[in-house]
């Protein structure tokens, strides 16, 4: 081999070339470095704190003066306008499009009314507006208690803080109406001082607590989901644990499964309320997203709720977490097809198949239910007794159970589908093997017809049929927002304006 010094110096050119190569690589490698400085720069300008956050602060526009992006991310859970197949960010009256389900809570506040939520923008409000919190003119007054704010507010922590978490779940929902102004927000998730996630809700670490677990341990992409399970669970209120409270309480001693939690409550003969027709003791599910997102398959592979919510997004240089909470199909660029290579309709047709056929068995479920209800109301009027109806009434309580189960878990047909279809199609053999006992008693009491079906073609029917008398809760609810309403309005501004904003 001839030496590298003989070679260029009979070819020349060689050497220039190896020369220029040399500027061309330390130009660019200045460029990044000065590149990755610029951006090092802008990031610590843009993270100065320019206001000092209180420990408990729960204005969300206190916190947007530090984090101008996060905070314009998350006003846009204001929008209302994408609707998808079976749900999206606009307001939906669930029992107009589903009447059957007011005669399945005949006798509980959601027969009254049921609105799918739109986005934590309007937690505050919803919870206002909604024929379940009744019209109350004072404080002492209302079908809810207190903790019924417990999800809503960041304003929640700083009140437990102030007031202790025990003393906060006493008394009326009204009683705290001037004190849980700011919607769900930055507090709810965020240490003010270090950023880092962090659990504000006693009732995730206690339920941790009650199936063992450390939830200290967490890893931060766990935490990831955490956050959102303080409330995207299902929970019980719990007269036994502080006197005069309903403490709110996740019942996860046995396991997360809908069956593990029917087993705790059937031991501690739980129930949210007598149905108003079958007399049967029902339980409501509230919206176990969790519970059934830990039983899928985005869960078993580490993908945290945020990854599909709320994933990260870049403006202006600087990457950050998009806080405009929202279902992924209005966002399925950032949100699925970060994984997923398949084209935008067929990611978007692959979730709506899941949920027709989830919901295709869910609807036959729910006829089921009220006809085991009409027919137990049925059996009662002929003088059945009680011995005759316990395993019936039981049946019931069992079959509902797991069809509120599926029906409260906002997504649940595509976070978990083999699972919804699981304990949907348990609850229709429930039923079923409920109403052919229901068909023994009946004919017992010499009755050996089919109970008629009743017309409960629209929410203003159905609510008729069970006996509501909706134009004097309408009428009640009215009156709330003309008197007391604006009392609590006057009051929280005043409070919020005595607050002192610390400006670095």
């Amino acid at each position: 081999m001839k030496p590298l010094k003989t070679t260029i110096e009979k070819k020349p050119i060689l050497g220039w070339l190896l020369f220029l190569a040399t500027l061309i690589v330390v130009f660019l490698l200045g460029l990044l470095a000065s590149s990755i400085m610029e951006r090092r720069a802008e990031a610590s300008f843009v993270n100065v704190p320019k206001v000092k956050l209180a420990d408990f602060e729960p204005r969300n526009s206190v916190w947007g003066e530090n984090f101008p992006r996060e905070y314009q991310s998350y006003i846009n859970t204001a929008d209302t306008t994408f609707r998808s197949k079976h749900g999206g960010g606009a307001m939906l009256d669930m029992l107009e499009i589903d009447p059957r389900m007011v005669v399945l809570w005949a006798g509980y506040s959601f027969s009254k009314d049921y609105n799918q939520g739109r986005g934590h923008y309007y937690a505050v409000e919803d919870v206002h507006n909604t024929l379940r919190t009744g019209g109350p003119l004072n404080e002492n007054e209302g079908p809810m208690p207190s903790t019924c704010w417990t999800c809503k507010s960041p304003d929640v922590p700083r009140v437990m803080q102030e007031k202790g978490v025990a003393e906060f779940y006493k008394g009326k929902w009204a009683r705290l109406g001037a004190e849980i102004v700011n919607p769900i927000g930055c507090a709810d998730c965020h240490d003010p001082e270090t950023m880092n996630l962090r659990i504000s809700r006693p009732a995730l670490i206690e339920g941790f607590q009650s199936m063992g677990k450390d939830i200290t341990k967490a890893s931060h992409q766990e935490m990831r989901s955490l956050v959102c399970a303080q409330c995207h669970v299902e929970y019980y209120f719990n007269k036994k644990t502080v006197e005069g409270a309903e403490y709110l309480t996740f019942p996860w001693a046995n396991g997360l499964t809908v069956d593990a939690k029917e087993e705790y409550y059937d031991n501690i003969e739980f129930s949210d309320w007598t149905h108003a027709l079958s007399k049967a003791p029902m339980l409501k599910a509230q919206h176990p997203d969790y519970e059934i997102y830990t039983h899928g398959i985005h869960a078993q592979r580490g993908v945290s709720c945020a990854d599909c919510h709320m994933p990260y997004k870049s403006e202006g240089g600087q990457k950050f977490t998009d806080h405009h909470i929202q279902s992924p199909l209005n966002n399925v660029a950032n949100s699925c097809q970060v994984c997923h290579r398949e084209e935008t309709l067929e990611l978007v047709q692959n979730v709506y198949e899941r949920q027709d056929k989830i919901i295709e068995n869910r609807d036959k479920l729910e006829e089921l239910i009220v006809r085991a209800h009409v027919e137990a109301k049925k059996a009662w009027d002929l003088g059945a007794t009680e011995e005759e109806m316990n395993d019936i009434l039981q049946g019931i309580r069992h079959a509902q159970w797991r069809w509120d189960y599926a029906a409260a878990s906002h997504g649940g047909s595509f976070h978990a589908p083999i699972e919804t279809g699981r304990i949907i199609t348990t609850g229709i053999t429930i039923a079923q093997e409920t109403r052919i006992k229901l068909s023994r008693v009946l004919a017992s009491k010499g009755f050996n017809q089919e109970v008629p079906y009743p017309d409960i073609s629209t929410k203003a029917k159905a609510q008729e049929f069970i006996g509501l008398d909706m134009d004097a809760l309408n009428s009640e609810k009215q009156e709330f927002k003309e008197t007391l309403l604006p009392e609590w309005m006057k009051k929280a501004k005043e409070r919020e304006d005595s607050w002192a904003i610390v400006r670095n």
